[in-house]
């Protein structure tokens, strides 16, 4: 077992620019669980999921000398995972139908006490339902913290449908949570 409390963030970025594979291991075991989590979110199943992290680990580790210890390294890692699974649904021949132009009006509900109640597990399973249009701009949105226009230029759509897949994605999740079991 690699044990991460060795070496300081700045030792195995050092190690990792080297190519030293134990200091990729510790990189990987302690950011692989976070990072697959945001994979998951916007693959919406296992398989796509790790094959997301795979790829963006790779990524990690050709650029890991482009990191120059200025801001969370958590976050520069975060930020080559979301483009990497941008980039792969991006590929997949049918995406380009869910980023369709067509808005749909869905009224803005209010705030349901189910939502606050539900565990993380359990709206994760609903965000992965979701289309995959709907899901990515919902994960983008809600989770990345990006704006509509910031969306629309990542995703080469409006931001007009970057809202209008947003607001699919709520009222969706809203229909599920409100749901009986």
């Amino acid at each position: 077992m690699v044990q991460k409390d060795l070496y300081t963030e700045k030792e195995i970025v050092a190690g990792c620019v080297k190519h030293e594979r134990r200091f990729q291991e510790i990189l990987y075991r302690m950011h692989a669980r976070k990072m697959y989590g945001i994979c998951l979110g916007y693959a919406g199943e296992r398989q796509l999921a790790q094959d997301m992290l795979q790829e963006a680990f790779i990524k990690v580790f050709r650029k890991i000398d482009q990191y120059k210890g200025s801001g969370s390294l958590e976050g520069w890692i975060r930020k080559i995972v979301t483009n990497t699974a941008i980039d792969i649904l991006r590929k997949n021949p049918v995406a380009g139908e869910f980023f369709s132009d067509d808005l749909m009006v869905i009224p803005d509900s209010t705030k349901n006490k189910a939502l606050s109640d539900m565990e993380t597990k359990d709206l994760l399973a609903h965000i992965a339902r979701l289309p995959e249009g709907a899901r990515v701009i919902f994960n983008l949105y809600a989770l990345e913290g990006m704006t509509h226009q910031e969306i629309a230029d990542k995703l080469n759509i409006s931001s007009g449908t970057s809202k209008s897949q947003y607001s699919r994605a709520r009222y969706l999740l809203q229909q599920w949570v409100d749901e009986p079991n």
